[in-house]
C-alpha cells in the first residue's frame, strides 16, 4: 500500500522518555543549532526499550530498530519490502539446495578488523544456537567456506524463503575471533553497522555515534540518541517541544493535532502487521475451540479501532493481514453477540466460568483491552487488565507464562508470518499462543518448499482458512502505523513493514 505523508508532530524508529528529561537538550530550530551551525546530532523517542542488543538473544521490533543500526547481514529488506544485497556482492542459485554468496570486499567491523568468509560461516552457525532466532536459519544445514571471497549455503531442500530469512537481524554478520572468545553482544554489540554503541542506561537511554569507516559511506547524523518514553502523550509533546526529533510510535489520539504543525513531518502507512487478543491455548479457558470463536465474535472491532487507535486502523477479521497475497476472510468471525452466545452454548461451558487476565504493553493496547473486557462482559465473560513493561511481556508470552495478552507480530511476507506465529516450531519464541495443529505445519512447511509463487500463494490461501476454522487467537486491527519527526530531517523512508534506515537521514539547512 502506498504510504501517505502529512505534516505532523511524531517521527518514526525513536525512544520514549518522560517530558522532563530531557530539558536542555531541544534543538528546536531544527536543521541548525541556536549558534547557527549544521546539527549533526537526533534524538529518537521510542515506546518500548529493546530486550537485548545482540542481534540473536531476542526477535522483538523494538531490538530490531537497535539490530539496523550495528549490524549488518547478508541480505537487507528493501523498501518494496523484497530482499536486496547488504554484505553479498553477488550470488547465485546452484541447484534446488545450494546457494553461493560473493561477499564485498574491504568491509570492516567496528574493533577495526575486516570481515571475511570465516566470519560469515562462524555467524550463521553461532545463530543456529540461539532459539530466540532459529527460526530464521533452521533451514541452513551448512555454510561451507568455497574460496576467499564465496560461501556455499546448503538447505534441507527447496527453500522459498532463504533470501529473506537472511534477512533477519538473528544472521548478522560478527568477528569469528569475538564469537570464539565468548564475547558479550549484548553490553558490546560489534558488527559492520553504520553506528556503533556507545553506552546504554536502562530505562532510559542508548547512544550510538555514526561509524566513520562504515562500509556505504558514513552517515552524516554522527550522535543518536533513542530515548525511551513509555507513554504516549509524552512522546507527542516532547517533539512539540523540540526535545526529540523523531517519534517512532505516534499516539493515535494526537495524529489530528501534529498534522496541523508546520514544523512536523507525519508518515502514515497500513502496517502488514495485524494486532491480535492472543489466547494461550494450552491454558484450560482457550482449549475449546468453540470457546475461543465465542471470544473472537464478541469483541466489536469496530468500537475498539475508534476507542484504542482513534479510528487509525482497519479491523481485523482473518488470522492473516490482508494485504499479503494469500490471505483470506472466509471461515473468519465477524462481530455478532448473538453467534458468540451460540458457540458458548455449543461449547458446554459455563461463561461464568471463563475468567483471565489480559497483558497490556502500553496505552495503545489497554484502551483496546478494555474495550474487550466491556465486551466479553456482555457474554458473561469476566477479564482484568495487567499492564506490564515490553521485556517481561516478551519473555512471559514466549515463556507460555500467561493465559491472554494484546500483542503483534511484523513480517515482510506471509511465508515467515505464518511460520513466526502458527508453526508449532516457534513455541516458546514468536509463536505466543502456542498452537500446535499438524495440518497447519505440513501446509506451512509445503509452502515453504514451493518455489513456484503462485502454487504458494493457493497452499497459503488453503492455510489460512484452516486458521480462521481454528481461531487460535483473535484478529483485532491492521494498524495505520505513524512515524513523526522534525520537518528539517531529510532521508526519512520508511517501509510497509515498518523498516527506516537511518544511515540514510540528515539535516537539512
Amino acid at each position: 500500500m502506498k504510504k501517505r505523508k502529512t505534516r505532523a508532530a511524531s517521527l518514526v524508529l525513536a525512544l520514549a522518555m518522560t517530558t522532563g528529561l530531557l530539558a536542555g537538550c531541544s534543538q528546536s530550530s531544527g536543521g541548525s543549532s541556536d549558534t547557527g551551525e549544521q546539527r549533526d546530532d537526533i534524538i529518537i523517542a521510542t515506546a518500548n526499550e529493546t530486550p537485548s542488543l545482540s542481534p540473536t538473544e531476542h526477535n522483538a521490533v523494538a531490538g530490531s530498530y537497535m539490530n539496523l543500526l550495528t549490524y549488518n547481514t547478508l541480505f537487507r529488506t528493501g523498501m518494496d519490502l523484497e530482499p536486496e544485497p547488504d554484505l553479498v556482492e553477488s550470488y547465485e542459485n546452484v541447484s534446488e539446495t545450494q546457494w553461493n554468496f560473493t561477499i564485498k570486499q574491504g568491509v570492516k567491523f567496528h574493533d577495526g578488523t575486516e570481515m571475511t568468509v570465516e566470519d560469515v560461516k562462524a555467524s550463521l552457525e553461532w545463530a543456529k544456537t540461539f532459539p530466540e532466532v532459529s527460526l530464521y536459519n533452521n533451514d541452513i544445514v551448512s555454510v561451507d567456506i568455497v574460496d576467499d571471497t564465496t560461501v556455499q549455503i546448503t538447505t534441507d531442500g527447496p527453500d522459498a524463503m532463504l533470501l529473506n530469512n537472511l534477512c533477519h537481524h538473528g544472521n548478522a554478520i560478527v568477528p569469528k575471533a569475538l564469537i570464539d572468545a565468548g564475547h558479550d553482544f549484548n553490553t558490546e554489540p560489534i558488527g559492520t553497522g553504520p553506528y556503533q554503541f556507545v553506552e546504554w542506561n536502562r530505562g532510559d537511554s542508548i547512544v550510538f555515534e555514526a561509524f566513520e569507516d562504515y562500509f556505504k559511506g558514513a552517515p552524516a547524523i554522527k550522535k543518536m540518541t533513542w530515548k525511551v518514553i513509555p507513554e504516549g502523550s509524552s512522546r507527542t509533546i516532547a517533539l512539540e517541544a523540540g526535545e526529540v526529533d523523531f517519534v517512532v510510535e505516534v499516539e493515535g489520539m494526537d495524529a489530528d493535532r501534529l498534522k496541523e504543525n508546520p514544523d512536523m513531518e507525519l508518515i502514515q502507512y497500513e502496517a502488514t502487521s495485524e494486532l491480535w487478543l492472543m489466547m494461550n491455548n494450552e491454558k484450560p479457558q482457550f482449549q475449546n475451540q468453540n470457546v475461543r470463536h465465542a471470544i473472537n465474535s464478541a469483541i466489536n472491532k469496530e468500537d475498539l479501532v475508534t476507542v484504542a487507535y482513534n479510528g487509525l486502523a482497519t479491523p481485523a477479521i482473518s488470522q492473516c493481514p490482508m494485504n499479503f497475497a494469500g490471505a483470506t476472510e472466509e471461515n473468519a468471525d465477524v462481530y455478532d453477540v448473538a453467534k458468540a452466545q451460540e458457540y458458548l452454548e455449543q461449547s458446554g461451558v459455563d461463561p461464568s466460568t471463563i475468567t483471565f487476565s489480559i497483558i497490556s504493553s502500553d496505552d495503545q493496547k489497554k484502551r483496546a483491552a478494555e474495550v474487550i473486557q466491556a465486551n466479553l462482559k456482555e457474554i458473561g465473560i469476566e477479564v482484568t487488565i495487567e499492564s506490564m513493561d515490553l521485556a517481561t511481556y516478551l519473555s512471559s508470552t514466549a515463556e507460555g507464562d500467561y493465559e491472554a495478552s494484546i500483542g503483534g507480530y511484523n513480517s515482510s511476507n506471509l511465508l515467515n508470518y505464518v511460520v513466526g506465529v502458527f508453526h508449532s516450531e516457534s513455541i516458546n519464541a514468536s509463536n505466543k499462543t502456542r498452537l500446535n495443529d499438524p495440518e497447519v505445519d505440513a501446509l506451512i512447511d509445503q509452502a515453504s518448499v514451493t518455489l513456484d509463487e503462485e502454487e504458494r500463494v493457493a497452499i497459503l490461501e488453503q492455510l489460512c482458512l484452516r486458521l480462521n476454522e481454528i481461531c487460535s487467537q483473535a484478529p483485532l486491527c491492521q494498524t495505520m502505523d505513524m512515524r513523526a519527526f522534525n520537518a528539517k530531517l531529510g532521508g526519512v523512508e520508511v517501509s510497509d513493514s515498518g523498516t527506516l534506515y537511518f544511515e540514510n537521514c540528515y539535516w537539512e539547512e
